[in-house]
């Protein structure tokens, strides 16, 4: 769902009454461009510094008539402003002809000692636990919310393209951004106000939303969900920002000294508290590192403001510019507390300069704190509803009273355009076909359904040969209380038509009780996964897989019937109680038979499973954050661990139900953000069956034949090629960001990503299971020997889309037709 919201705003590819408004290129007398030179307006606080390619814009509220620009070594200059706005400005820097004996405005490499600006960040970090909302035992504060998508650099060639026309009064109000300098045109809004409530003593926080308002849309939860989880919360004291999945290191890490430099600009006095402004940049490109500068009190040394701009050079997809500023107010003598926060970034195919894109910005405005007021427990596990009616359907009243920032003109604008734009045939097919390539669904309104979906309409495998799918759900809305979903498939080559049905019901919102049952026939490629399918609509890739490596006919007829009730009596913990019913057979039994020694079945052996087993299942998540309060809620986080524990117990002679035998089951999933070392990825699972069964009942350690990079796999192994009934394994992921090829000059500016892998796997059959299965025509082993392991380093990030992981396999090579080696790649869009 997300996905919807990202293809729509790149499709679609405040109103601020500056006074001043200055743009333009530093160079050297040689043209060289100058990085990170300084440049403020004369006799004021307000300044930034150049880009990594020499450009700077800014503007202020206020009017000036002088511009300095400073670099160490080179004269500084005072540029004489003629008019309000200046724009396109070159600006040269001679070389200094002798050294300068003012303070100059700092940039170039600056030492680690003996630095009076190192020594203030030092005193930040021994301080920083003693500032804000964390010097109180309770609090509370209002907190508005507003987040705005805007098309920019609209000039005539945008105005009169082919995709606008029809559409061209959405340009009559144009206005240009106070940040970037260029032209932009508001196209979505969001509005929330809610209340915050926190427990420092109980380590607890809830916020309560009391109102919310979308232009446009309806509310739609998969922008809103987009928003939550690139706009997720941060806190600049924190070693690591991170948005966008990326660990940005903040210029006030205990590490930022080594990533860093920083230099002591000046002092002055705020709101009658004297401060220092340190100036900080990057030490080496291609980092997920900021620029900008900050001031800090000079007794509390809690920060007063700070900005931050993500270098151009940094290592991230889809994005040309981020800009964030941070208001911090004086509580009182010593405290200082976050008042308003603002992020803009700059979407974009491109980084260059004159690139066409989308503006996002969040404004939130923090006021009316209240502290030490005791709350219990109970009150922070109570939740209000976001998507509550009356939440989305507040009044003017509501929001005059609450908006702690006003909109300007041309926010005020947004609600009356889309309004109009939704009622333009033009648009609306726009929209359309932009929300069918994001959800894989094709909306018809008429009949409250979803046709799809679309990316799994074909297919191929050896048992079906060309296979055609079409499917279908009900969708009223998305809090539909229930839901129903289904699908018809044939296969050319068998001739048969296959079909999955599925249906659920939301019986109790408050702790999220869910009944669900459904039925599918259909050929699947089992053993992708060491626990057993249980969903009735699921496929797996592999069961489609056009190209695969090696003989891809380990196919199996599986006619499942599920019935399932879950609860979800404490946040983010989900009980889950049911049954299902298997019956298995082989696809193709000639190269893959499912075979096993029956004494009651005509010659001893039976082909075909039939099992009924009942099963319960624990599932943690503790972090995981969602949004939605129907049958089906959309994630808006993926750093939260998973914790699962599955008990499986087959009843023999129930439904003519072929073996008793019970399973146990744990795997515990964890993202790991190592800060500027990346991310990895870790599962490790563990399982036992007790009993005796044949091989469509055991577990298969998961092989992958197919060309793509399928994580928690071996994409070394064949399908079925080991068969435990207990076994352990471990994989690790490892997505270094580009920190490793950003330290080489040839490979630095692809932007290129390193990944490596490891994963390994020991289990064991018993003597008991293999002659039950002797039957069978394929071999039955288990990595009881030693642990089977392979490791892969991979390149991704290529063209911005592509990943390639070289597979090695790490043992058990003497194997009839092991694979030492493979390739496997994957696509997809990521920051």
């Amino acid at each position: 769902m997300k996905k919807t919201a990202v293809l729509l705003l790149f499709f679609l590819t405040g109103l601020v009454h500056a006074q001043t408004k200055v743009g333009g290129l530093v160079i050297d007398e040689s043209g060289e461009t100058v990085p990170f030179a300084n440049v403020l307006f004369k006799d004021s606080q307000e300044g930034t510094i150049t880009n990594d390619d020499g450009r700077f814009y800014m503007e202020s509220d206020n009017t000036y008539s002088t511009l300095v620009v400073s670099f160490i070594g080179y004269e500084t200059q005072e540029i004489p402003l003629e008019q309000k706005v200046n724009y396109d400005m070159e600006i040269t820097l001679a070389e200094a002809s002798e050294q300068l004996n003012e303070v100059v405005l700092i940039a170039g490499e600056q030492p680690k000692k003996n630095n009076p600006a190192i020594d203030i960040l030092r005193k930040i970090w021994k301080n920083k636990r003693e500032n804000g909302l964390r010097m109180f035992d309770q609090y509370k504060y209002d907190k508005y919310e507003k987040v705005e998508f805007d098309l920019n650099t609209i000039d005539s060639s945008v105005i009169n393209s082919r995709v606008f026309k029809g559409l061209e009064f959405m340009f009559e109000d144009l206005d240009t951004s106070r940040i970037t300098g260029k032209t932009y045109l508001p196209i979505f809004l969001n509005e929330k106000f809610s209340k915050v409530f926190g427990d420092n003593v109980m380590g607890v926080e809830k916020e309560d939303v009391l109102g919310s308002k979308n232009s446009g849309f309806e509310n739609n939860q998969a922008i809103t969900a987009f928003i939550q989880d690139m706009y997720a919360e941060y806190d600049v004291y924190n070693n690591y920002i991170k948005f966008f999945d990326k660990s940005f290191t903040s210029p006030l890490s205990r590490t930022g000294i080594d990533v860093y430099n920083y230099a002591l600009r000046d002092t002055a006095f705020i709101d009658n508290k004297w401060c220092y402004n340190i100036v900080y940049y990057p030490r080496r490109k291609n980092e997920l590192t900021f620029k900008g500068d900050f001031w800090v009190n000079d007794t509390t040394y809690a920060i007063k403001k700070i900005n931050l701009q993500v270098t151009k050079s940094a290592n991230l997809n889809w994005v040309k510019d981020v800009y964030i500023e941070q208001d911090f107010d004086v509580l009182n003598d010593s405290v200082f507390l976050l008042t308003r926060d603002y992020m803009l970034t700059d979407f974009s195919y491109s980084k260059k300069e004159k690139s066409r894109g989308i503006y996002g910005k969040r404004t939130t405005v923090y006021d009316r704190h209240e502290f030490d007021r005791e709350r219990g427990r109970d009150f922070y596990r109570t939740k209000s509803n976001p998507f509550d009616p009356i939440v989305l359907n507040r009044d003017s009243t509501f929001w005059d009273n609450n908006r702690l920032e006003s909109l300007n003109k041309d926010e005020k604008g947004v609600y009356s355009l889309l309004d109009t734009l939704k009622t333009v045939p033009k648009f609306k097919s726009y929209y359309n076909l932009v929300s069918i390539l994001g959800s894989g669904y094709v909306e018809v309104d008429k009949w409250n359904i979803d046709i799809g979906d679309v990316y799994s309409v074909f297919g191929y495998n050896d048992a079906e040969g060309i296979r055609l799918r079409g499917g279908a759900r009900t969708y009223f809305g998305q809090n539909d209380l229930w839901r129903l979903e289904g699908y018809m498939a044939y296969g050319f080559k068998d001739k048969k038509g296959k079909y999955g049905i599925s249906g659920k019901w939301l019986v109790d919102k408050k702790t999220r009780l869910i009944i669900s049952g459904g039925n599918r026939r259909d050929i699947e490629q089992l053993g992708l996964n060491l626990t057993a399918t249980n969903d009735v609509l699921g496929r797996s890739i592999a069961s489609s897989s056009v190209f695969t490596v090696g003989s891809n006919d380990r196919l199996t007829n599986i006619n499942l019937s599920t019935f399932n009730v879950e609860m979800e009596p404490l946040t983010n913990f989900r009980i889950r109680i049911g049954n299902s019913f298997r019956t298995l057979s082989s696809a193709l039994p000639e190269a893959f038979s499912l075979e096993y020694i029956d004494p009651d079945a005509p010659g001893g052996i039976s082909s075909e499973i039939h099992q009924f087993d009942v099963h319960t299942t624990l599932i943690y998540t503790p972090g995981k954050r969602t949004i939605g309060f129907g049958v089906e809620r959309s994630d808006i986080n993926d750093d939260y661990s998973t914790l699962l524990l599955n008990y499986t117990r087959g009843l023999e002679g129930f439904l003519e139900s072929d073996f008793n035998y019970s399973k146990l089951q744990f795997s515990y999933s964890q993202p790991w953000q190592l800060g500027g070392f990346g991310r990895l990825l870790s599962t490790v699972e563990v399982g036992k069956t007790f009993g005796e069964v044949p091989l469509g009942l055991l577990n298969v350690i998961p092989g992958n034949q197919t060309l793509f990079s399928i994580y928690n796999t071996f994409p070394n192994l064949d399908f079925y090629e080991f068969v435990t009934d207990t076994y352990a394994s471990v994989h690790l992921e490892h997505n270094f960001n580009g920190r490793l090829f950003s330290r080489i000059p040839l490979l630095r500016k692809l932007d290129l990503r390193e990944i490596i892998g490891l994963r390994g796997v020991w289990g064991e059959l018993s003597d008991e299971n293999i002659a039950m299965s002797a039957p069978t025509n394929i071999p039955l082993q288990a990595p009881n020997d030693k642990v089977y392991y392979e490791y892969s380093v991979g390149i991704g990030n290529i063209f911005k889309i592509f990943r390639i992981d070289f597979n090695f396999r790490g043992n058990y090579l003497e194997a009839p037709e092991a694979r030492p080696f493979s390739v496997t790649g994957s696509f997809g869009l990521h920051f």
